[in-house]
């Protein structure tokens, strides 16, 4: 009688823990709806898109376009002047060569790498003809305001133009085996980029990822800061680290649930589940007939 009772408990329990270890609804859809959500007084949310500042490490894009009688084109790059489209003729300090980044393990554009302005250890970029230019700390509209201000000294008013950009929006994605297919280095070739569109680039995420506790590192001219986002919640999008900057590492943390087994897929929990069963029943029928 005792070993009745005590299997019916042993039992229950188990089915309790079954129950509980199951990924639901709230776990896995995104932006649900949260009585903390920001919005302005016509109902929307409003943007919290932190303005990108260069820091040491960063590699630069500097095309210069002048017109077809551009004199002091070689001026401001070792390169040669090509012929634009348009007769115009653009100098360039810079790759716009758009590879890597497809989480190849490639470790970035070879040739935007060769090519463009480093930022040095002092947070310089030293360009051609200029000479250093403070960029740590910098945005790219306030250097291209000052290259502007140096080009114009050699070409006559309105007749240049500077173009400094990065090689897009590089970001990194880490997870573990169960996200191999979307972790890699990845490249946007877009102003503006949230965490919601970089993952629907990737294929989404797989129930075994904790959309709870995604971490993200952030580089900044002073060091590192990290930041969690629980993609469940739509005040996610209050976040500033809800858009993305060049450089941001984001973390796929595993779910506690898929860990020990179960939770991944409907069919392999009720699996998983049946098994368990059949354990517990065999273990006790040894028991009972000792």
């Amino acid at each position: 009688m005792i070993k009745r009772y005590l299997f019916n408990i042993f039992l229950l329990l188990t089915l309790v823990g079954i129950s509980t270890s199951c990924i639901s609804k709230k776990d896995i859809r995104y932006l649900q709806s949260s009585e903390s959500l920001t919005i302005n007084e016509e109902g929307l949310v409003p943007y919290n898109v932190p303005e990108y500042r260069v820091t040491k490490g960063d590699i630069l894009s500097l095309n210069v376009v002048t017109t077809p009688k551009g004199d002091a084109a070689q001026f401001y790059s070792s390169l040669n002047a090509s012929n634009g489209a348009n007769g115009s003729q653009q100098i360039t300090g810079g790759s716009n060569a758009q590879s890597g980044g497809n989480g190849s393990g490639s470790g970035g554009n070879a040739t935007f790498y060769f090519n463009g302005l480093k930022v040095d250890s002092n947070g310089d970029v030293n360009i051609f003809g200029i000479g250093y230019i403070k960029a740590e700390g910098r945005t790219l509209e306030d250097m291209t305001k000052e290259l502007q201000e140096k080009v114009n000294e050699n070409f006559l008013q309105g007749k240049s133009e500077v173009r400094l950009n990065l090689d897009g929006i590089r970001y990194y994605i880490l997870g573990d085996m169960e996200t191999v297919g979307i972790t890699g280095e990845k490249t946007a070739y877009v102003t503006q980029l949230n965490i919601m569109q970089a993952l629907a680039m990737n294929g989404g995420l797989n129930r075994t990822v904790d959309r709870k506790n995604i971490m993200i590192h952030r580089k900044y001219p002073e060091g590192i800061k990290t930041a969690r986002l629980d993609l469940t919640r739509e005040d996610a999008m209050n976040s500033p680290y809800y858009w993305l900057q060049n450089g941001d590492i984001i973390y796929l943390n595993t779910n506690g649930k898929s860990i020990n087994g179960f939770g991944k897929e409907p069919l392999q929990t009720l699996t998983t589940g049946v098994s368990l069963i059949t354990t517990v029943m065999s273990i006790y029928l040894i028991i009972t007939r000792l």
